[in-house]
């Protein structure tokens, strides 16, 4: 086992890993920005480095003072948590070249998931059902157009090599193809320096559902069940739960089958998912593999009691899965809410500012990650997290009904945050019933997520 591990990220995700080193008693270094002087993150961690000011790009992402920091530390592994460097794949290999664990995937496992053509290819490889759409990249608008005939539209032109909803465009007709395609070639090229594209066809009011997977170094690969990632906006997360309303016990066996099945044919090793669309009639299709701990890890551990931070660790450090697919156990229902920083009335804008008053809910099933704390300063150069209010209740109805509890238990001032706007999620008749897909906040919500109507949005401007 590790001696002692840096955290190369910041924030909940950095108080989480910090907390599995402690049970498994290994000593934490914190890398911390000028900006995250503050932080909990630091205060919690053994030992603690500053590697920069608060730019990503001189701290968080610069990853000669992160090894640096581990060399004058003397940390023999490296969490890089989820999010900035966690799927660079260069890396991964920079820590192997320093003799240093990163606690992660190899170099050429992120690489192959990491381009999201390889991945589509490799998933069909392996017999893993795929969405209908181009063989491999597409070299111009042309060739995009010959494809779209041939699958169908509406389809989506997307980025390669990207993630978090950029470099990704919806085309609903001939008309609209070549704008979408220099749209998401041009954002693709600001986001990633790469104007790789691909194309899919869309599938029409799906749900995002995704399989959490841990492997180890001996060929033991598990499924955790699902994470159903329908409510989102822009293809960003704001509430996650499990088990999905729409996965049945033959429907998760599939899909969970189907998602081994595809990390086998990578070799893979650690803590990764595989999404997937899952269409009206049961039909689903992989989307693409994410090699890291999730942001949403906290639901599959409270609806299985596994703990897979702990579990990540102990594969990086070679140890051999106890666990078994047909021993673990799924009970209740579980929640997350993701806690922004931000302003739903006005198009979800980051609110960075000072957390006047800061108070927890609590009570049976609740969990929070978070760093925050009353008078704590939310920087503007990061994520808006504020924390993860997690919650286990017998049922979907207990857990809804326990989540708005302790949404109303949640006071935050200061700063605007997301926490009024999941209670009109949690109290929608259609999320009530389990009626809703991807598109669900913009058409059972769209003024209150201030998304324009009739050519206004709920603010009145044009």
């Amino acid at each position: 086992m590790f001696k002692k591990v840096l955290i190369a990220n910041r924030g909940e995700i950095a108080l989480r890993i910090i907390r599995a080193c402690r049970q498994l008693n290994i000593k934490t270094v914190a890398v911390y920005s000028e900006a995250d002087r503050d932080s909990l993150h630091v205060r919690f961690a053994d030992e603690d480095v500053c590697i920069g000011p608060p730019s990503p790009t001189e701290s968080y992402l610069d990853a000669k003072r992160i090894i640096a920091a581990a060399e004058v530390t003397n940390a023999d592994a490296i969490h890089p948590g989820y999010g900035f460097l966690a799927e660079n794949a260069e890396f991964s290999e920079i820590c192997e070249e320093c003799d240093i664990t990163f606690i992660g995937p190899s170099g050429h496992m992120i690489r192959q998931m990491g381009a999201k053509s390889k991945a589509k290819e490799l998933m069909n490889n392996a017999n893993v059902p795929i969405i209908p759409g181009s063989d491999g990249l597409l070299e111009d608008v042309e060739a995009a157009a010959v494809v779209a005939d041939q699958v169908g539209y509406p389809v989506l032109i997307k980025a390669s090599a990207g993630g978090g909803g950029r470099g990704m465009r919806i085309a609903n007709g001939p008309e609209e193809l070549e704008t979408a395609f220099n749209m998401a070639r041009s954002e693709s090229v600001i986001a990633f320096h790469d104007g790789s594209l691909y194309l899919e066809k869309v599938i029409v009011k799906p749900h995002h559902v995704e399989i959490q997977l841990l492997g180890d170094n001996y060929g033991n690969i598990v499924h955790l069940g699902e994470r159903d990632c329908s409510i989102q906006r822009r293809h960003q997360k704001l509430l996650e739960e499990s088990p999905s309303p729409i996965v049945s016990d033959e429907l998760r066996k599939k899909m969970g089958d189907a998602a081994i099945l595809g990390a086998q044919a990578v070799g893979y090793r650690g803590a990764g998912t595989v999404e997937f669309l899952v269409d009206n009639d049961g039909n689903f299709y992989f989307m693409e593999m994410n090699t890291r701990v999730q942001v949403e890890h906290p639901v599959t551990e409270e609806i299985t009691g596994i703990d897979i931070v702990c579990e990540q660790i102990k594969i990086a450090a070679g140890e051999k899965m106890d666990l078994k697919q047909d021993e673990i156990r799924f009970r209740g229902h579980v929640i997350e809410c993701r806690i922004n920083a931000e302003d739903p009335s006005k198009g979800f804008m980051p609110a960075p500012g000072t957390i006047k008053t800061f108070n927890q809910p609590g009570g049976h099933g609740v969990r929070l990650d978070t760093h925050a704390y009353s008078r704590y300063v939310i920087p503007p150069y990061y994520d808006s997290m504020i924390g993860k209010l997690i919650v286990r209740g017998r049922d979907r109805n207990e857990a809804i009904r326990k989540t708005l509890v302790a949404l109303d238990e949640f006071v935050i001032e200061g700063i605007p945050t997301t926490i009024d706007f999941l209670k009109l999620i949690l109290t929608n008749d259609n999320f009530v019933a389990g009626n809703f897909d991807t598109s669900f906040i913009e058409t059972c919500l769209p003024e209150e997520a201030g998304i324009k109507t009739n050519g206004k949005s709920k603010t009145g401007v044009k």
